[in-house]
């Protein structure tokens, strides 16, 4: 079997940024040159984690990648443990979206990006109303854009997944209403794009995905493994900003997975801790507390395979599913002679495509 080659497009020296390039306004703009494959998928992702509890997770989607659909999620996570959600799909024609900026919107919602005055960092809206529910928040940048390399990782001729972070860390204020009851909201958040030209499902094994905030820091990281058509190449992208400096860009990271733990909602393991480490840099390790989220993709794809025999024979060769969790973290930066160790909570993703 051939195996295609994965190119993270880093700047160098090596898998890291020897110098970190500031984002522009238009890699955080629709892509319209990436909408002519058949996998086409963009959105842009933004939550925030309330100083009350509540955590919010909303989406604006120029192209969902299941429907192809232009689309809208909100997601509310009560500090009891409830989730309280509401998913649409507009047509193609709802659609509006700049090529020079983040100016998107679905229907009647939106996102945007404002630049203050030079020397300023960006600040970005967000509205997403559907089924009694809605979201009116303002992100307003504490640490600079950033992206891993180029912002791109590219599948042989597949096509490919690109990233771009325009808000790592933000303080986040408006309104959330949901259920009759309506939040005046003040917490941290984080915003980033993605724009998808590949068909991930036949790429993909599994990832890793999610980001922590300390007084001092501020971390971002994904693993992302191929499966073994790509060689089981993993890209594993951090940065690492104090204050409101990025000081690491690095696709070095070293992954250490905890035992295998079964959940039975998602129908699949998921490993009890991880531990990252650049070494005499950073590291992290991240223990499960408790699980905010799971789902079973196949159950929820095709609800035929909950038949007990089917779903045993195709769990044989994958078990597709998705995790949020919350765990408790220790993390330790060594920068400029001096060694930094901070613990904390944070909230963090695994999904598995096989």
């Amino acid at each position: 079997m051939r195996i295609e080659p994965v190119v993270d497009e880093w700047l160098g020296p090596g898998e890291r940024d020897g110098e970190i390039i500031p984002l522009t306004p238009g890699e955080n703009a629709l892509h319209p040159e990436a909408r002519s494959s058949r996998y086409y998928g963009e959105w842009w992702y933004f939550d925030a984690r309330l100083d009350d509890g509540h955590v919010v997770v909303g989406f604006i989607q120029a192209s969902e990648l299941m429907s192809r659909k232009p689309g809208i999620e909100l997601h509310v996570y009560k500090p009891d443990g409830e989730k309280l959600s509401v998913v649409k799909k507009f047509p193609h024609e709802q659609l509006r979206a700049s090529t020079e900026k983040c100016d998107v919107w679905v229907g009647d919602n939106h996102c945007y990006a404002e630049f203050p005055e030079s020397g300023n960092l960006p600040v970005h809206h967000l509205h997403i109303a559907g089924d009694g529910m809605e979201a009116d928040l303002t992100f307003r940048s504490e640490v600079p854009g950033w992206k891993p390399g180029k912002g791109r990782t590219r599948y042989g001729n597949r096509g490919y997944f690109a990233w771009v972070v325009p808000a790592p860390r933000a303080s986040v204020e408006g309104s959330v209403r949901f259920g009759g009851t309506t939040l005046r909201a003040k917490g941290i958040g984080y915003h980033d794009h993605n724009v998808v030209t590949a068909d991930m499902r036949r790429i993909l094994s599994f990832w890793y995905w999610g980001r922590l905030y300390t007084e001092e820091h501020t971390l971002l990281y994904a693993y992302v493994k191929t499966n073994r058509r790509f060689g089981g190449k993993a890209s594993k992208p951090l940065m690492l900003a104090r204050g409101g400096e990025v000081i690491l860009s690095s696709g070095e990271m070293r992954l250490r997975e905890g035992p295998p733990v079964f959940n039975q909602v998602a129908n699949r393991t998921y490993p009890a801790f991880l531990e990252m480490e650049i070494p005499d840099r950073v590291f992290l390790r991240l223990e499960v507390k408790r699980i905010i989220d799971a789902n079973d993709f196949l159950s929820e794809l095709n609800p035929v395979i909950m038949n007990p025999a089917v779903k045993w024979l195709v769990n044989r060769f994958m078990r597709p599913g998705w995790f949020r969790f919350e765990s408790d973290f220790l993390l330790r930066v060594d920068h400029e002679g001096r060694s930094v160790e901070e613990t904390g909570t944070t909230l963090h993703e695994m999904v598995a495509l096989r």
